[in-house]
């Protein structure tokens, strides 16, 4: 286990001393090389928390299952590569699953509640709310480590989901991730993990302060009430236009940021 490297599909990839990621082969524009299943347990526990059981896979969520005995199911956002897999896993271990939305609750379980301490498969991990890529994104604070979902990345950027994302929002979540996340690595939603959260808060604000500076830019030619389609196609002319809806996604947020502040 200890010569695996991302990616490293269906097999248990131990990343820290506390940390384990199942990474399910469901790799996709929008899923990366696929989505992180976290196995989260304390030196010498059999137990085990899982977070993010992944998409509705027999073979992913049967993997996961054999990681257990599961003692919680804990999830970071709505998003179905994420949750799919939630009937089965329940199904299969009896685990409560607690999540910000009601609907993907299971068991004699709660929702997640900014900063509350979870303790169980012999860790405490702390829930931090983090929206911005959702509106219901948390991510989980451990000793040396912040599992961030969709909110912070393992390689390229975050889209901004168009019906519930805010990009007001997200950079106070990522301004949160670096306050709470130095020197604390990064276990993300897709891709690999990295060894510091704050630096790569800083990094990926940094690289929204930039799009916002093009986005204004794009406006500046095209007009204030510029389509976020036009705005795409300014900005991103190099870009293959198979990503074109993701950008679009992020650049509206752009643009509802924009104008809901004063010039």
């Amino acid at each position: 286990m200890a010569g695996l490297a991302h990616p490293a599909y269906g097999q248990l990839r131990q990343v820290t001393p506390t940390a384990s990621v199942l990474l399910a082969n469901n790799p996709g524009k929008m899923t990366l090389d696929g989505t992180n299943t976290w196995i989260l347990r304390a030196p010498g526990e059999d137990r085990c928390i899982v977070v993010d059981p992944g998409p509705r896979s027999r073979a992913h969520i049967d993997a996961v299952a054999a990681c257990g005995p599961v003692a919680l199911v804990l999830i970071t956002h709505r998003h179905h590569d994420h949750t799919g897999g939630i009937a089965r896993l329940h199904r299969l271990t009896g685990a409560p699953v607690r999540a910000v939305t009601s609907t993907y609750l299971r068991g004699d379980a709660a929702p997640l509640e900014d900063g509350e301490v979870i303790t169980a498969a012999g860790l405490d991990l702390t829930v931090v709310a983090t929206p911005g890529h959702t509106a219901d994104s948390v991510s989980f604070l451990l000793s040396d480590a912040v599992l961030t979902g969709d909110t912070v990345l393992g390689t390229g950027t975050s889209v901004l989901d168009g019906k519930d994302g805010s990009l007001g929002d997200y950079l106070e979540s990522l301004d949160r991730l670096e306050q709470l996340g130095e020197g604390r690595a990064v276990l993300p939603g897709h891709g690999p993990d990295h060894a510091d959260t704050a630096v790569l808060a800083r990094t990926y604000r940094a690289h929204r302060e930039q799009r916002l500076d093009q986005v204004r830019g794009a406006l500046d030619v095209l007009g204030p009430d510029a389509s976020a389609l036009a705005v795409v196609r300014h900005v991103y002319a190099d870009v293959d236009k198979r990503l074109w809806p993701a950008a679009r996604m992020s650049v509206k947020a752009q643009l509802d940021y924009l104008r809901s502040r004063p010039r």
